[in-house]
């Protein structure tokens, strides 16, 4: 009897979702486009991906998702990459993005610098036994608020990959790479 694959959606509003799927399909799960908030009930774990959080905060208003999106995060995994992980912060020091409160960081947008100043480098990662090259495009400043936080992955210090339960958080962008670790890692939580 086969076992059905795992449906992972991807909020594919702006930004960079299309790589994201492209990874979730790589792994051998099943990756949905989620656009409007009923879909969200095909999915076994959720994806925020980079963009602009600015943008992402106006469309999750417009679009009705904060309410179906605070639902969700009770019973199934979340991984927000970069925008992703503002939008599940507590605290974003950015009166134009709302985050939703889902874990207990504050972040700080853009805080590595301009887009001519991303850059990558590898890090350790828990759970993973080699070295991982992340990339920084325009990245946020994780700080953790409680000990309710695990600290997955820092780079010169600073967290870089936080999960809280069912809920993960990285500032860099695992989608760009050839490296699917991070998204088997995400898999591996899935109900």
């Amino acid at each position: 009897m086969n076992t059905p694959k795992k449906r992972i959606g991807v909020l594919s509003l702006q930004g960079g979702f299309a790589k994201h799927i492209q990874m979730i399909t790589n792994c051998g799960a099943t990756a949905l486009e989620i656009r409007n908030p009923a879909e969200l009930k095909q999915c076994d774990g959720l994806i925020l991906p980079g963009g602009e959080s600015t943008t992402l905060t106006k469309l999750i208003n417009r679009y009705q998702f904060r309410a179906p999106l605070l639902e969700f995060a009770k019973s199934k995994p979340i991984l927000g990459t970069c925008a992703g992980a503002i939008l599940l912060s507590k605290h974003a020091h950015d009166d134009r993005v709302q985050p939703l409160g889902l874990i207990d960081i504050d972040s700080h947008r853009n805080a590595y610098g301009r887009q001519v100043e991303s850059f990558s480098t590898t890090i350790d990662i828990t759970g993973l036994s080699s070295p991982f090259e992340a990339i920084f495009i325009r990245a946020p400043q994780l700080t953790l608020l409680t000990n309710r936080g695990e600290i997955l992955a820092q780079n010169k210090g600073k967290p870089v990959f936080v999960r809280q339960k069912n809920i993960f958080a990285l500032t860099f962008h695992p989608e760009l790479t050839h490296d699917s670790r991070i998204h088997e890692l995400f898999l591996k939580f899935l109900p």
